[in-house]
């Protein structure tokens, strides 16, 4: 999907190892020309920092505000083309969702670069519920089995009620 994506946009951003208790998560970017700035907000946290990443291994100076993220070169030096990690990002917050907004990724002259950007980070919580759609009670929503499935005993299964005797007799 990503090679799909790079034929159609030159740079493609997104959200990725988001570490909830430690308030982090990574800014991820696939690029087919070389980068000279970006900026992007987050919506969901209020981001306390940025580093690293080949931000920081390119020599770009890397600011932020609690909801925006800025990096660029004084220098005029650029990210080449490429695929990792483009910066690290501290947060706070307890968030159900994080979002990338505002994206603007820019070449070396400053111009922007069309850019696909991924989805947001969601926190799923589990759904009990019985998983196994041969049930009566199936529920297409849940996601962990809480053993609740409940079946149609009718030609499928049958019960057998044997008296205990105190005698065993494999018949």
């Amino acid at each position: 999907i990503l090679f799909t994506l790079s034929l159609l946009f030159p740079a493609y951003i997104s959200i990725d190892g988001v570490d909830l208790d430690a308030g982090t998560l990574e800014i991820n970017m696939q690029n087919d020309e070389p980068i000279g700035g970006f900026q992007f907000d987050l919506a969901g946290v209020d981001i306390t920092g940025a580093s690293g990443g080949s931000a920081e291994s390119n020599g770009f100076m890397v600011s932020t505000s609690s909801t925006t993220v800025l990096g660029f070169s004084l220098t005029g030096g650029t990210i080449p083309p490429g695929d990792g990690l483009l910066v690290d990002v501290s947060f706070e917050g307890s968030p159900e969702e994080i979002c990338l907004e505002g994206v603007v990724i820019a070449s070396s002259s400053g111009n922007p670069i069309e850019t696909e950007i991924g989805d947001c980070f969601s926190i799923t919580s589990d759904i009990e519920g019985c998983t196994d759609p041969e049930a009566n009670n199936y529920n297409s929503d849940a996601t962990v089995d809480d053993e609740s499935c409940e079946y149609d005993n009718s030609g499928l299964h049958f019960e057998l009620n044997i008296n205990q005797t105190g005698e065993s007799h494999l018949i």
